[in-house]
């Protein structure tokens, strides 16, 4: 006997059906979803009565899905996305009057991205954000699973269908220590520069590539002494003293640069940019094609704001 559609589960069962497949255990998707692991079981297992057999097993501490399994999470995300699609709609007519801007981003953005939020947020208060930010590629996938409405990013990713807008120039300044020897006032030959300990950020950072390509392109290689993981954690190291860098100006402007000079070097800045970036294909909500004008602009803002300023001087 054929089962009515509108028995097969409800809508929050499928959900934890997504998320338990999502995140390969039941353990994992209970505490995402802040249900208990008895509570979330009794869901699964009411979805499977409801579709009239079994939708997966447990072999030992791995949930292996049937064939019926695969085919309800198909389903499901079909039935999500829609009911997705449909919010997005409904959104949309309420003028930004409420709703959610989804944002992925790179380390180094932590620095200028909480700016130009909260100066977006101030002008919309109805609207709420959801942040992440993480290493290129978690963020990259973020937005290809359609978490994120945006990512921030420095460095072009090898990312053919990405859609780009630059909305902030990124200088990627040398650095030194307040006690360093070189100064601040005249300008320093490349080659000085490179000869002294370079403490650099770590394979796959974008800051990081960004430099390299600038470096082999004036034929130039640098004098690295270490690799860091954080312009954070760099900068601490400058001002023991170990080496100096090449860091993003707005990590000093906005995010702290006691004990710290930038200095002049010839075929210095490398001159990088902020990019919003989203998949083809993908449809902008109202907020985030608001955020999107908002965001380009403010362009003209931010160019001023991360003008070359050596408001540090040279220790006495």
């Amino acid at each position: 006997m054929k089962r009515p559609h509108s028995h097969i589960g409800t809508i929050r069962q499928l959900e934890i059906l997504l998320s338990v497949y999502k995140h390969g255990s039941i353990t994992a998707a209970a505490n995402v979803l802040h249900l208990s692991q008895p509570t979330l079981s009794m869901q699964l297992n009411k979805l499977s009565d409801s579709v009239g057999t079994a939708l997966y097993s447990v072999v030992g501490k791995r949930i292996v899905f049937t064939e019926a399994g695969h085919e309800t999470i198909k389903s499901a995300r079909e039935i999500i996305d829609s009911l997705e699609r449909l919010d997005m709609r409904i959104s949309n007519l309420q003028d930004m009057k409420t709703g959610t801007l989804r944002l992925a981003a790179v380390t180094t953005a932590k620095y200028l991205a909480p700016h130009l939020i909260g100066d977006f947020v101030k002008e919309y208060p109805g609207i709420s954000v959801d942040f992440k930010i993480g290493n290129r590629g978690q963020m990259i996938q973020t937005l290809s699973e359609g978490e994120s409405d945006f990512f921030i990013f420095s460095h072009q990713p090898d990312e053919p269908d990405l859609i780009l807008h630059r909305f902030a120039p990124n200088y990627l300044v040398p650095v030194v220590d307040q006690h360093h020897s070189f100064p601040s006032h005249k300008k320093m030959t490349i080659d000085e520069f490179a000869k002294e300990p370079f403490i650099a950020r770590e394979l796959g950072s974008g800051t990081q590539l960004a430099i390299d390509e600038h470096f082999k392109q004036l034929g130039i290689k640098p004098n690295i002494r270490m690799t860091v993981a954080s312009n954070e954690a760099i900068k601490h190291f400058i001002m023991s003293g170990l080496g100096v860098s090449i860091l993003p100006r707005h990590s000093l402007i906005l995010g702290g640069a006691l004990g710290l000079r930038e200095i002049q070097v010839e075929h210095l800045p490398v001159e990088a940019d902020w990019y919003l970036g989203y998949f083809k294909g993908r449809e902008l909500s109202v907020v985030a094609q608001t955020f999107l004008d908002y965001a380009l602009s403010q362009q003209q803002n931010a160019e001023i704001m991360l003008e070359p300023a050596f408001m540090h001087n040279e220790a006495k």
